[in-house]
């Protein structure tokens, strides 16, 4: 029997909730298939460092290195300085594990949760890749004479021969592993930020190693009309750090908004890190009415990178089952007790075999 160990990594505002939801459908899915794990939570976010002082000690970075994996709930509190614990924990993970892979899949389980007109689950099933240690998201710059007429800010994009190579390559495995379209599109601005030529020219000699592979270049500007005209055009798309932040969230609401999306921040045969891509919404902390259902998500991308596919696959199943039948009614929060989704699904992954 496989063993696995996971770090767990609450956080703030709804995460401890749909957190302990996705974990609830984490040991359902153990149960089924044969497999068995310990995980290890840490209390890093905002009620830690309003109490301690302390956003995220180095060693625990160390300490992640020796887990399969990192499951983490939402991070980022209104009574903390804004993006102090998002850059301390989040990015501190991302950076110092390399972590240079977000993975983004953005699938449509029915249509009635899409805002698109006549759009189908067959229409909206794609892949984003989008490079994660690197653009304008390493803090290279700041702000001087804050608060004067003469303030000024200043923000460096960063892209390396290396960065951009290892992200476009991992995009290329994707689009030929899913063996669907085998077309990989890349989104880059470089006819306005021309230091982004670099993606392109990385992106066209890399092509040349993936034959079975069919290559596209669309403006991230071009790029977000068509996601909303004709998503059924994308199958897999490899993009920069700051547009694929953007462009993933417009994603997540072709399928049916943040409630449901899922991410993977991933070093591949490494440590990664899996996480909803929602918020922590501090106004629902506590009241059982948050969607975990991006959370349970995440449960599935992580035991798919450890080598549990099936395991990943019951629990989508039981989540588009829940869906279609409108048994989960609606992804808003408050439609169903927090803990009642997570157990429902759960069920549906204990059925499983």
């Amino acid at each position: 029997m496989s063993k696995y160990h996971f770090a767990v990594l609450p956080g703030d505002g709804i995460g401890e909730e749909v957190v302990r939801e996705g974990l609830k459908v984490l040991a359902a899915a153990a149960g089924s298939f044969g497999f068995d794990y310990e995980s290890r939570h840490y209390p890093f976010g905002a009620d830690h460092y309003l109490e301690t002082g302390e956003t995220m000690p180095e060693s625990v970075f160390t300490e992640f290195q020796d887990f399969d994996a990192i499951f983490m709930g939402a991070i980022g509190d209104p009574r903390v300085e804004t993006g102090l614990l998002e850059h301390a924990i989040i990015g501190g993970t991302r950076f110092k594990l390399d972590l240079y892979i977000n993975l983004r899949p953005v699938k449509l389980y029915s249509e009635h949760l899409c805002p698109l007109k006549d759009k189908k689950p067959a229409d909206i099933d794609m892949v984003f890749v989008r490079e994660n240690t690197e653009d304008a998201y390493t803090r290279l710059g700041g702000i001087f004479k804050q608060g004067t007429p003469d303030e000024v800010a200043t923000a460096t994009m960063i892209y390396t021969r290396k960065g951009c190579e290892r992200a476009i390559r991992y995009a290329f495995e994707v689009a030929r592993k899913r063996a669907k379209r085998k077309k990989l599109t890349l989104v880059d601005k470089a006819n306005a930020i021309r230091a982004q030529d670099i993606w392109t020219r990385t992106f066209a000699e890399v092509a040349q190693e993936y034959p079975d592979i069919e290559t596209n270049h669309a403006y991230i500007d071009a790029a977000c009309m068509w996601m909303l005209k004709n998503p059924e055009w994308f199958d897999v798309a490899v993009t920069t750090n700051i547009f694929g932040d953007i462009i993933t969230d417009l994603g997540a609401m072709l399928q049916g908004g943040l409630g449901i999306a899922a991410s993977g921040n991933i070093h591949p045969g490494k440590v990664s890190m899996f996480e909803p891509i929602h918020g922590s919404a501090p106004k629902y902390r506590g009241k059982n009415v948050a969607n975990p259902i991006a959370a349970i998500m995440a449960v599935a991308m992580m035991l798919d990178y450890v080598g549990e596919a099936r395991a990943a696959g019951a629990i989508e199943q039981a989540v588009q089952e829940n869906i279609v039948s409108r048994r989960i009614p609606s992804l808003d929060a408050g439609t169903l007790p927090t803990d009642r989704i997570g157990s429902m699904i759960a069920a549906s992954v204990a059925a499983a075999r």
